[in-house]
């Protein structure tokens, strides 16, 4: 069975299979460090599961707003003319808390937070804490990553 193991000290992403490394890849997780709290603006920590995964079948630079398709394709151009924007781009796999009370459910619950694994086109920050919460991957790794995993993917984010 496959998962996924985030370390925010390391800012690594490991997809296992088993207790078998299948693949590492770099990531960013948040500025603000950990934390369940809404509006923190943290990584949230402990289990989690995939709860739906948005993007299939799109252009790796597709642009998403809400978790939708914004008709914009990201282009360095259009990153000068929004630079202050947090781009969500490519595939998202958006993350659900397991554990009432500590990531799910009232202020603390990761999917009302919005916490995705998503691309980023700052891939010079990859393996830097600079995100808003969620987990950042090179847009290229974000859907390699998207390929692999089902709906319900068990997370562990420590």
């Amino acid at each position: 069975m496959l998962k996924i193991r985030i370390d925010t000290e390391k800012q690594t992403l490991e997809l296992l299979d088993e207790s078998r490394l299948v693949r590492r890849y770099p990531v960013s997780t948040a500025k603000n460090g950990v934390g369940e709290m809404s509006g923190s603006f943290c990584t949230p920590r402990g289990r989690h599961l995939v709860r739906a995964k948005i993007g299939e079948g799109l252009p790796q630079n597709t642009v998403f707003v809400r978790r939708r398709p914004s008709g914009e394709f990201y282009t360095e151009e259009l990153g000068r003319q929004f630079p202050d924007r947090d781009w969500i781009l490519g595939r998202i796999l958006w993350l659900s808390g397991c554990d009432p009370g500590f990531n799910r459910l009232g202020e603390v619950d990761t999917m009302r937070r919005y916490i995705y694994i998503h691309g980023t086109p700052h891939e010079e920050a990859i393996g830097s804490p600079v995100s808003h919460g969620c987990v950042r991957m090179r847009m290229q790794d974000v859907v390699e990553l998207f390929e692999q995993v089902p709906v319900g993917t068990p997370v562990e984010i420590v």
